[in-house]
């Protein structure tokens, strides 16, 4: 079963992907820890979006790699992985269907207030989930790129709202 974890930056994505590890023995991808560990070091100040995306489209051909061996073993995969646009969201359900894998969509719906509030508070604290500093100027950049699930990619899914 592959677990797609939609939302928002700070709707708390990666929290309620460890939970979800608990409850089914699986194995989380995080786009963060994935950044953090093989690109942040590398990245210059004239680095912008294109450098971001080009290197997790390469991450992604990896972890769809790991994903196929998880399914052969029984074990589900918990995409952490922002998920932001619906062209993003249907490369995984296209894969999904191409290779016969089950698909569950979980989308964390919380308001733009607690979400901003969460963020500054990970910001601060530098706690378990915290990967790297997200900006005032990042968080309203994700506002307008983040695209809202729409009712057919729900169908079936859940819906986790504060």
């Amino acid at each position: 079963m592959i677990h797609l974890i939609v939302g928002n930056t700070g709707s708390g994505k990666t929290t309620y992907s460890k939970e979800l590890k608990r409850k089914t023995n699986g194995i989380v991808f995080s786009i963060d820890k994935w950044n953090n560990t093989l690109f942040l070091a590398d990245k210059t100040p004239d680095d912008g979006l294109e450098w971001f995306l080009e290197r997790i489209d390469r991450a992604e051909l990896l972890i769809m790699e790991l994903i196929d061996q998880l399914e052969n073993s029984n074990t589900d995969s918990i995409l952490d992985l922002g998920l932001s646009k619906f062209e993003h969201r249907e490369k995984f359900r296209t894969f999904a269907k191409l290779k016969g894998y089950e698909l569950k969509f979980h989308f964390l719906d919380i308001s733009k207030e607690i979400r901003f509030e969460r963020v500054m508070k990970r910001n601060h604290e530098k706690g378990v989930t915290f990967e790297f500093e997200v900006s005032k100027e990042n968080f309203d950049f994700m506002e307008t790129w983040f695209e809202r699930p729409n009712k057919d990619e729900l169908i079936g899914g859940f819906i986790i709202s504060e």
